[in-house]
């Protein structure tokens, strides 16, 4: 039992023990809690109070920045409002001077207003001035005529018609003639055209080639058996053979000349070698081509040396060694181009213009002609399509298109490219016209005009393309001469025969001279 009781004592000792523990760290735990609430509160108003401060600090920073920006607001519409003002100001000045200038203006309109008025009223009173006079005028020249004012009237009017109907006969007859005449040109020009784009019969020699044979053995061996090498030939060649009683000569047939230049060299060739069969003559008339390919370009290439012309288009150089080989009213085409740009050459070296430029615009003027026959279009205008085409200069195109007349002019160059192209296609010689036949044309032009009353003095100039007429102005009028000019073109039409046309130039002067003493 002692046992037990110090067992009960020691338990209760230890319950009280530890109850006086806790009731000991509960009271110190208490104490602690307080005192860190206490620092924490203290902690927080110290933080509220220096939010308080800043707080106040930024309000008065915020409310110092709004006053400045509010003065220079201010000051930026005060100086925007003085800019205005002064404009305003400028402005009603403007309008002052305005208004000062509308009232010396109306002022001087008033001023104006009250002359023309008063002009006016004299007008008014010399026109009843004039009326009366005019009317006094009437009643004089009806007393001396004997003839009311309706008489005169209708008498004025029969003649006045009969004159309009005089007229207009007059005038329907130059118009008719005018159309004919315009008609015969068109007329002469196509023909003209077609001549030259294509060789007639009449130009024999220009349209046959003769090939020389050793004997009259080869004759046969060109014909072949049953025709066959004289077809392969003239198939090849594009030109008739014409194989006749003429003793050792084959005569070569063609309007083209480099075909016939072709043939005719392929046939040489063919006699030279002897072997004559289809299959040879393919091969040398292939070797010719080939030949007179490289003809027309060295003749090309001679013809620009030999005018000094440089920097042609290749494919030009080309087409004027072609023009070799053709011809117009029987004047090779290539010696006339190379005249033309040596008379260039010089005619701009006198005047004071670009020689080269002229000498190329002159040997370029009639490169047309080299395929008129091939494509559709007068010489001049496939002429300029080509230099356009080969990038020749505007300069030298123009020239090329006018050298005909067919577009106006537009360089001192164009105007010696016509002039040097009519001396060398006009000149004596330089086409088929005997001298005897030209210097006969000639005179009988002068001796036609020299016929007419008033003619002082007759020249035939241009190649006989011009005859001028100097008239004796006592006896010719201004308008005799429209009358003469016809009546001598009239003759020289039915009387002459000519290429081309003849101008009629009829000059009338009048001198008057007195001396001062």
């Amino acid at each position: 039992m002692p046992n037990l009781s110090y067992i009960i004592t020691a338990g209760v000792t230890l319950v009280v023990a530890a109850v006086i523990t806790w009731l000991i760290a509960g009271v110190y735990h208490k104490k602690v809690t307080d005192k860190k609430i206490g620092s924490a509160e203290a902690k927080a108003r110290e933080i509220i109070d220096e939010a308080l401060k800043t707080a106040e600090t930024r309000k008065k920073e915020m409310l110092l920045e709004a006053k400045e920006e509010s003065i220079k607001t201010k000051n930026e519409l005060d100086k925007e409002t003085k800019e205005r003002r002064a404009e305003i100001q400028k402005y009603e000045r403007r309008v002052l001077a305005k208004e000062e200038a509308l009232d010396k203006k109306l002022e001087s309109v008033e001023k104006r207003d009250n002359a023309l008025g008063r002009k006016e009223e004299d007008l008014n009173r010399k026109k009843q001035e004039v009326e009366a006079l005019s009317a006094k005028r009437v009643q004089e020249l009806e007393r001396i005529s004997g003839l009311t004012s309706v008489q005169a009237k209708e008498y004025l009017l029969k003649t006045v018609e009969e004159e309009v109907k005089h007229e207009t006969a007059v005038m329907v007859k130059e118009m008719e003639v005018k159309a004919k005449e315009e008609a015969d040109k068109k007329a002469k020009d196509y023909i003209v055209s077609a001549i030259q784009r294509c060789a007639a019969d009449h130009v024999a020699e220009a349209t046959i080639s003769v090939v020389q044979l050793p004997n009259d053995e080869m004759k046969g061996r060109i014909i072949g058996r049953e025709g066959r090498n004289i077809r392969t030939l003239e198939t090849m060649t594009g030109v008739d053979l014409i194989i006749d009683d003429t003793p050792e000569a084959v005569v070569l047939s063609g309007f083209d000349p480099i075909r016939r230049e072709v043939a005719r060299i392929a046939l040489e060739k063919l006699i030279i070698d002897g072997r004559i069969h289809p299959a040879r003559i393919e091969e040398m008339v292939e070797k010719a081509q080939k030949e007179v390919e490289t003809m027309i370009r060295e003749e090309g290439e001679a013809a620009t040396l030999e005018v000094g012309v440089h920097g042609i288009h290749p494919e030009l150089v080309r087409l004027l060694g072609k023009m070799k080989f053709r011809t117009s009213y029987g004047q090779n085409v290539l010696k006339h181009s190379i005249e033309v740009s040596l008379l260039c050459g010089l005619f701009a070296s006198e005047i004071g213009l670009d020689v080269r430029t002229a000498k190329r615009a002159g040997l370029l003027h009639d490169i047309g002609k080299s395929v008129d026959h091939e494509m559709e279009g007068s010489h001049v205008q496939i002429g300029a399509d080509l230099c356009r085409k080969y990038k020749e200069s505007e300069l030298v195109i123009n020239a090329v298109e006018a050298h005909h007349g067919d577009v106006e002019p537009q360089s001192l160059i164009a105007c010696i490219v016509q002039a040097a192209d009519a001396i060398s296609a006009a000149r004596p010689g330089a086409r088929r016209e005997t001298l005897e036949t030209y210097t006969n044309r000639l005179k009988q032009l002068e001796d036609i005009t020299n016929e007419f009353n008033g003619v002082e003095k007759s020249y035939a100039i241009q190649a006989g393309r011009e005859i001028r007429i100097m008239v004796v102005p006592e006896v010719i009028s201004d308008s005799d001469m429209v009358l003469l000019a016809r009546d001598i073109s009239k003759k020289i039409e039915d009387e002459l025969e000519y290429p081309g046309q003849i101008k009629v130039n009829v000059i009338r002067e009048s001198r008057v001279t007195d001396y001062a003493k």
